[in-house]
């Protein structure tokens, strides 16, 4: 077959899933649709004149006092009532009177207290901004200026001395000698009236909300000079929030490839694709090219719409493959609706959690950069990123993309399709699928080399959540979690094995097969490590993940015993025995990484 009979027929295939596609929707819910979608615009547009209401009035209120009365009634919560002077009537969630302030011994009085205690503080603003002498009300005044942070990962000396305690007794001295720094001037090259016409166009807002509210609009005040109330954590939220309006729709678009995969086999309507001489690649290309092209003319519009550059499509394009990789597994392995659901929550879940977290600590942290939504941010900043940044933060999505693509279209068969066996059993049947018998071991090798962008995807996951934790739990949960982790990867072509063909377990093959993981993984680990995780291997954290890669003599044993472990127990137990021996593989793999990291040089 030629490369242009291929993409032909792969075309051809497009068509019709397009034309699928088109015919999901009757035209009797397309008018209901389009006018559904005209109310929820207009619905938009109206909150956006008139804001939400949907806490207006919660609160009773009394005041004998005018001013009190005026400070509440800006507050469209409170309803408030006039009592006589001094008194303390019952049945209010806030009373004010005679100078003082009482709120009902409920949750709701407290939420009320809380609520005037903010708008009294909105009040005295309001106040100091048209103070005479501007400046005696603020006597400080501060200019931001955005620097490039310049931390890095190399925290082994910080990992060693996180849980260091000091000597109360003793006086701390510094390790370099101090220097003289100059004061800054003082001055302010803007007139008091300018400085109080940005306070007072300020006043009333949340300034750690309105700035994020504003971004999609472009609304919202940038002041030259900010008084400490008006200062922002440097965390890029709002880039987040405009990249989240990315992301969604796209996440949201792989779903109709799930949904076309698990109507075919639910239906049995691709029963006709699979009786023609096309191949699985075929298929699964064909099919998915109309999802993946609206995902591209998606994100363009976005971008165009926003005022960003194109180059946001190079860090968005490896996501895309990612979403639409997982849609065809998930649509490919799920028994009905129902599972299907569960299952897409909980990857949508975890998938969202590796890719927004370290995105939170864009130009703070190189943890950051494991996402590729860390590159949007820095283009929708203006900021610039390296080649070196692209393969650091797409490489793991590109490769699980493929693996994921390649598991799939090995199973794209009638007999994995409509096969409607447990989960977990589906997963073994499809794992089963890649392991000749005839090249029993070379296939453990293949899948253990293979596991290895899972592995480290994983890794990090779980090193963006545990680094910011105090040491050492920090640095035991990575230990332990790290070690369950690679265990768990080595073990799943085994385990399938000792599965559906027990009697394979000899000690002949469980030794040739533990070596065959170990090398397996070893190469995978070593190939992706020197290619993308550079600057996370020099840290402490770095260590746990690739401990002693340096001699390779020492992880291969390592790994060896780990799977050797596990096939061990397994052969004796059976597979009812794989979550001991899983458990004893792991105890045993942070044994050895333990003793190397306190006893190995760090």
């Amino acid at each position: 077959m030629g490369v242009a009979q291929w993409f032909n027929e792969v075309a051809t295939i497009a068509k019709w899933e397009l034309k699928r596609f088109s015919g999901t929707m009757s035209r009797d819910i397309l008018p209901v649709a389009i006018i559904l979608f005209v109310l929820l615009i207009g619905a938009t547009g109206l909150t956006q004149q008139s804001g939400l209401h949907l806490q207006d009035e919660i609160y009773t209120a009394g005041s004998d006092s005018d001013t009190a009365s005026g400070i509440l009634l800006s507050d469209s919560r409170f309803t408030v009532y006039s009592i006589p002077q001094g008194s303390r009537p019952s049945g209010f969630d806030l009373v004010v009177s005679g100078g003082n302030v009482y709120a009902a011994d409920t949750d709701k009085g407290m939420a009320a207290l809380k609520a005037f205690d903010k708008d009294y503080s909105n009040y005295k603003i309001a106040l100091y901004n048209r103070e005479r002498d501007l400046f005696a009300a603020y006597p400080l005044w501060i200019e931001e200026q955005t620097v490039e942070s310049e931390l890095d990962f190399t925290a082994t000396q910080i990992g060693t001395m996180g849980y260091y305690r000091l000597n109360p007794n003793e006086i701390p001295t510094p390790d370099n000698p101090g220097g003289y720094v100059s004061p800054p001037s003082g001055d302010i090259d803007i007139s008091i009236e300018e400085l109080r016409n940005e306070l007072i166009a300020g006043e009333g807002q949340d300034d750690q909300l309105s700035r994020y509210s504003d971004v999609i609009s472009g609304e919202g005040i940038e002041l030259e000079y900010k008084i400490p109330s008006q200062m922002s954590p440097s965390l890029p939220f709002d880039s987040i929030i405009l990249v989240f309006v990315f992301i969604f729709p796209l996440y949201f678009t792989s779903q109709f490839y799930m949904m076309s995969i698990m109507n075919e086999r639910i239906e049995r309507s691709g029963e006709a694709l699979l009786s023609t001489p096309l191949s699985g690649w075929q298929i699964i290309t064909g099919k998915g090219l109309p999802y993946f092209l609206m995902m591209l003319g998606i994100t363009a519009v976005l971008t165009a719409f926003t005022g960003g550059e194109f180059l946001i499509l190079l860090p968005i394009f490896p996501v895309i493959l990612f979403f639409l990789a997982f849609a065809l597994l998930i649509g490919m392995l799920a028994r009905s609706f129902k599972e299907l659901s569960f299952i897409s929550i909980f990857f949508s879940t975890v998938a969202t959690s590796y890719i927004f977290f370290p995105s939170i600590f864009a130009n703070i942290h190189i943890i950051g950069k494991v996402s590729p939504l860390t590159l949007v941010i820095m283009t929708l900043e203006g900021e610039s990123y390296t080649g070196l940044d692209y393969v650091y933060s797409t490489a793991l999505f590109f490769l699980t993309s493929a693996v994921i693509f390649y598991i799939s279209a090995k199973n794209f068969s009638e007999e994995r399709l409509f096969s409607y066996n447990k989960l977990m059993a589906r997963i073994r049947e499809f794992i089963s699928t890649i392991i000749s018998r005839r090249w029993t071991n070379t296939s453990l090798l293949l899948i253990a080399a293979l596991t290895i962008p899972f592995v480290f995807m994983a890794q990090l996951m779980c090193l963006v959540l545990f680094f910011n934790l105090p040491m050492p739990t920090s640095l035991i949960l990575m230990l332990v979690s790290a070690a369950f982790i690679e265990e768990f990867a080595k073990s799943i072509g085994i385990y399938t094995i000792a599965y559906d063909r027990p009697e394979w377990l000899t000690w002949k093959n469980i030794a040739v097969a533990s070596l065959a993981v170990a090398a397996g993984f070893l190469a995978g680990e070593k190939l992706l490590l020197f290619a993308t995780l550079a600057e996370i291997s020099e840290s402490v954290f770095g260590e746990i993940m690739f401990t002693s890669l340096q001699v390779l003599w020492m992880p291969l044993t390592l790994h060896f015993a780990g799977i050797f472990t596990t096939a061990v127990i397994l052969k004796f137990g059976g597979r009812r025995a794989y979550i001991p021996a899983l458990m004893t593989a792991t105890l045993v793999h942070t044994a050895y990484n333990t003793y190397f990291i306190f006893f190995g040089g760090i």
